[in-house]
């Protein structure tokens, strides 16, 4: 039994902190069907500790207005709670809240006046006031006045008005519409912010604010997933690539057959063109003739009178080239076309026929190359006077 002792205790101890680091979540509360909803880092006081950030506690009152208690001015209606913007408004439950701004205070709270208005209120006797509401209109503040008597209102720190007792001046944290203003109702909401824990964010992007295990550190949990589900990724891929693949697989085979078409194709127009041994003579067509063999067709220099000894075209046929004085003319005796040197040198180095008439040296027309005897005729050069 002694041994078995601490092992009990140790054992319950485990199960204690266990317990404790292992926190359930708070879920949101309100007070009544049709009150605020109240979540972190509020938390109402019949919620545990871990379900608000210290300080942020509100309670309920006749189950359907939200409360909130300051340390150093009271309890106040929670109208709204801005969880994105971090603002709460709040208003006086006994509807006099001039009244309450009298002495109002934020000292032992964590909260803080964002927009912070200073006004004086203002004691004056009616009759003279019903003269100073003929030129500048506004309410009196009813819940402090007593109309047989005097007439209290609130105005902007920095305007002063004649004949009226000064009462108070105080820090308004009012919405920031009256900024602008002189006279003032002071009947909506007052707007307060917080310091810490810092929410918004996490509010903003739709995650829920809490605390981190059993620290005070806070943490933003269950954020919406703003891309696609895992099964829709897979769907899409198998959807689009599948199909993607088999179009890609047919437009290979289409090329492919595309391409032995046309080379089947090519190969069928002439089937000696693929084997020159069959007619040596067709090989020769693709050749022209070596330079010594042009040298042996007769060439001719024109003189002043441009003059051929035939009579033939002014231009070259392969240059489009007007003859000229001096030009070096060559001549294809078996048609007697006239031609620049260079150019038809040029030409029947590639072809051995003429480029007008298309004859051999033999006289014939085809592409078979001329013979030696026929260019066997001794180059003649002659000048034109």
């Amino acid at each position: 039994m002694e041994t078995s002792s601490p092992l009990l205790c140790s054992l319950f101890f485990f199960i204690l902190t266990h317990a404790a680091l292992c926190k359930p979540n708070c879920q949101p509360d309100s007070c009544g069907p049709t009150g605020l909803e109240i979540r972190f880092p509020f938390r109402l006081k019949d919620q545990p500790d871990w379900c608000g950030y210290p300080g942020f506690i509100l309670s309920c009152k006749n189950q359907s207005q939200t409360v909130l208690s300051l340390p150093n001015a009271g309890d106040f209606v929670v109208n709204d709670i801005d969880y994105v913007n971090e603002l709460i408004f709040i208003n006086d439950p006994d509807f006099c809240l001039p009244k309450r701004i009298l002495n109002f205070s934020l000292s032992g709270s964590p909260y803080l006046a964002p927009y912070p208005r200073t006004f004086t209120f203002l004691n004056c006797s009616s009759d003279y006031w019903i003269h100073y509401y003929m030129m500048y209109p506004t309410e009196p503040i009813s819940c402090l006045s007593n109309n047989q008597n005097f007439t209290v209102v609130a105005i902007a720190a920095n305007f002063m008005i004649d004949k009226c007792q000064n009462m108070s001046a105080v820090s308004v944290p009012i919405q920031d519409d009256y900024r602008y203003r002189t006279l003032v109702d002071l009947t909506e909401d007052l707007q307060l912010t917080w310091r810490g824990p810092n929410c918004g964010a996490c509010e903003f992007k739709g995650g829920t604010c809490r605390f981190k295990g059993d620290g005070e550190q806070i943490g933003c949990f269950n954020l919406p997933n703003r891309g696609l589900p895992r099964g829709a990724k897979y769907a899409i891929i198998i959807g689009g690539g599948i199909p993607g693949l088999v179009f890609l697989i047919g437009l290979l085979c289409y090329t492919c057959g595309r391409i032995k078409a046309y080379n089947t194709r090519g190969s069928n127009l002439d089937p000696e063109l693929s084997n020159p041994t069959i007619n040596p003579q067709r090989a020769l067509v693709m050749t022209g003739l070596d330079r010594a063999t042009i040298e042996l067709y007769p060439k001719t220099v024109l003189g002043e009178s441009k003059r051929l000894p035939n009579p033939n075209d002014g231009t070259c046929p392969i240059c489009l080239a007007e003859y000229q004085p001096k030009d070096t003319l060559r001549t294809i005796p078996e048609c007697n076309h006239y031609f620049h040197a260079t150019c038809i040198d040029e030409w029947l180095q590639m072809n051995a026929t003429c480029p007008l008439c298309r004859s051999s040296a033999d006289g014939s027309t085809g592409l078979t190359p001329c013979s030696s005897t026929i260019l066997s005729s001794s180059p003649s050069s002659s000048s034109a006077s």
